[in-house]
């Protein structure tokens, strides 16, 4: 296997040193096939634009192989970011009753590929059209356009973890189906081009992160079970 090769123990797939997700293969291509056409008409300055941007894009989706922790009773951080809220809410759309509620905002120069925080089944999907409100604002998790993903855990708890879109992201992605076994950081989709993720906890859930931690998907403990 070549040394630079990572398998994600969670996820297995091939994966290179600075793999892709196949999302944004697309616009990569697009982007680098309008870099050629500017090249061929000798529109130089043009040209190293687009390819500047060729190689942001081609960063942006970027997906890193990650080892989600195995300790017991862990959850773990679905998106990368910063955590903008980490707080108990008496009331949601989501969980019915007191829950922890956590929030991370990813700004563009984020990761963008989503992972399951905790072992479990999904019982249901919801998507709700919305607002392009900027992610960084509270009030962006219920105007905002967003995919809700209820998933019940081995031991029965019910938790909620939902995809936002931001001021630039128009496109949720959620490879998930109702019914499906999910394993800790195993990846389910991703925002394009900054977002918010927002985690609705059982309330007894012992807080691990506050407001201002950076965190990493699939790796960052943001609880336990209590």
């Amino acid at each position: 296997m070549d040394k630079y090769a990572c398998v994600d123990p969670v996820d297995p797939q091939d994966q290179t040193a600075f793999a892709v997700a196949r999302a944004g293969y697309p616009i990569i291509f697009a982007s680098a096939f309008i870099t050629a056409v500017f090249a061929l008409l000798d529109f130089t300055v043009i040209t190293l634009i687009f390819v500047a941007v060729t190689f942001f894009i081609c960063y942006f989706f970027r997906d890193p192989c990650r080892v989600a922790s195995n300790k017991k009773g862990a959850l773990v951080a679905p998106a990368d970011g910063k955590i903008v809220a980490a707080q108990i809410v008496e009331k949601n759309r989501f969980i019915e009753g007191q829950c922890l509620k956590i929030s991370i905002f990813m700004s563009v120069f984020n990761v963008h590929v989503n992972r399951i925080p905790c072992k479990g089944t999904v019982t249901r999907i919801s998507y709700h059209p919305g607002k392009f409100i900027s992610a960084n604002f509270d009030k962006a998790s219920s105007l905002n356009e967003h995919n809700a993903v209820f998933l019940e855990s081995e031991k029965g708890q019910q938790i909620c973890f939902v995809q936002i879109a931001g001021l630039i992201a128009r496109r949720i992605i959620c490879t998930l189906q109702e019914g499906d076994r999910v394993n800790c950081g195993q990846r389910f989709g991703m925002i394009c081009f900054g977002s918010r993720v927002d985690i609705y906890l059982p309330a007894d859930t012992k807080l691990l992160v506050a407001v201002g931690d950076k965190v990493t998907a699939g790796t960052t403990i943001l609880g336990n079970w209590l």
